[in-house]
């Protein structure tokens, strides 16, 4: 799959439209094989090997809900070739488990390097690096069974965009758990006000809220050198309901830290869809080569055009670790046409409108997807 991952242009979906579809089906056809679970699923949905080389389109892919994975662990590999697993954050109770082997973390590298250099995340500056989220538990080669939050590695994987002089955790690892300690965060970021030394903060956006709004009540405000930068990632999870617009943010940025907007970034993916999504300067989520989004109804789960609200289906070839080629989010999002943006990125992007509640997607009723609701079902009770 060098030929996406490793391409240069990480947003042309016209010219890759074809081999992401050829390689879409490979990676299904190799879970089939080599993943016992998902062959049982695709086949009571009436796929088996001839039906699966037939695929047209990617519509016809089946799709497993997130839900699937926070009762379940899918691998296709043996325990032995995963060098790393990764869990979602568990808002809710339950957690999904992806385990990632050799061939998934290079094609991830290729996608990190491309995606990297188009949004000028690469520099040879040092820097001091903030993470609004957890203490990376680990390192990769050192602890390959480590299990960890996806969000952790991700924020810490950040880390390597540029040489890392220091790395700050606002959740400290402790005891077997995590503990927030935003007062050590104020500390090191009035000290590094104080030099010359660019700060790239990465978080979770409810922390960075609480954090610039506590300063700003308190009076505390430290202009950080320039080149400096905040980039979001995680969304706002169970604090949706109280999320501030991106208005607000870039503003309460730019009063407290003085760094601008066009140094605010924000990322999205989740464990279940390890694709980086990184917003544009008019901050929105164009969609890369390496993935595929379809906005599905909410009653019929039928696509439904760009423009038109639904549930968020991700499809990616790039993991050959677990069978999460297509997978079936609780987001509500609109795909729109890259025309909309004017950025100048040709491919269109993905809005994120919110979350519904998996009762909601679970009475959704369309013919062969009924089996795999009803395994949700059996899951929830």
């Amino acid at each position: 799959m060098r030929s996406i991952f490793w391409h240069k242009n990480p947003y042309d979906l016209e010219k890759t439209e074809n081999l992401f579809l050829e390689k879409i089906i490979e990676n299904m056809l190799f879970h089939y094989e080599n993943c016992q679970e998902y062959r049982e699923l695709v086949e009571s949905l009436g796929f088996g090997t001839e039906r699966i080389r037939a695929i047209t389109s990617l519509e016809e892919i089946p799709f497993i809900p997130t839900v699937y994975f926070k009762h379940h662990r899918l691998d296709s590999v043996p325990e032995h070739k995963l060098l790393t697993r990764a869990t979602s954050s568990g808002t809710s109770g339950n957690k999904s488990m992806i385990g990632y082997d050799f061939p998934t973390l290079w094609r991830a590298l290729g996608m990190v390097q491309s995606i990297g250099k188009v949004h000028h995340f690469w520099s040879i500056r040092p820097c001091h690096y903030i993470i609004l989220g957890y203490e990376h538990k680990g390192f990769l080669w050192g602890s390959p069974r480590i299990e960890e939050k996806a969000v952790a590695k991700t924020a810490y994987g950040f880390t390597f965009f540029a040489p890392a002089l220091s790395r700050t955790y606002a959740l400290k690892y402790k005891d077997g758990d995590y503990v927030l300690n935003l007062e050590e965060v104020k500390k090191k970021l009035l000290q590094f006000s104080k030099g010359s030394t660019p700060v790239r903060i990465m978080g979770f956006p409810f922390h960075a809220y609480w954090l610039l709004t506590a300063m700003k009540e308190e009076g505390i405000f430290c202009p950080l050198p320039k080149g400096s930068m905040m980039a979001f990632g995680g969304g706002w999870k169970q604090y949706y309901t109280q999320r501030a617009d991106k208005e607000t943010m870039y503003a309460l940025v730019k009063e407290v830290l003085d760094i601008p907007e066009n140094m605010c970034r924000e990322f999205f993916g989740a464990v279940e869809h390890p694709i980086l999504y990184c917003d544009c300067p008019k901050h929105h989520f164009h969609i890369p080569i390496y993935s595929r989004v379809i906005i599905r109804d909410v009653d019929t789960l039928e696509p439904v055009p760009h423009g038109t609200p639904g549930l968020v289906n991700l499809l990616t070839p790039m993991i050959s670790s677990a069978p999460i080629l297509s997978i079936m989010t609780d987001d509500l999002g609109i795909v729109h046409d890259a025309s909309e943006c004017g950025c100048g990125i040709p491919a269109p992007y993905l809005e994120i409108l919110g979350r519904v509640g998996m009762e909601d997607i679970t009475t959704c009723a369309a013919g062969a997807q009924r089996y795999v609701q009803s395994m949700m079902m059996e899951d929830v009770k």
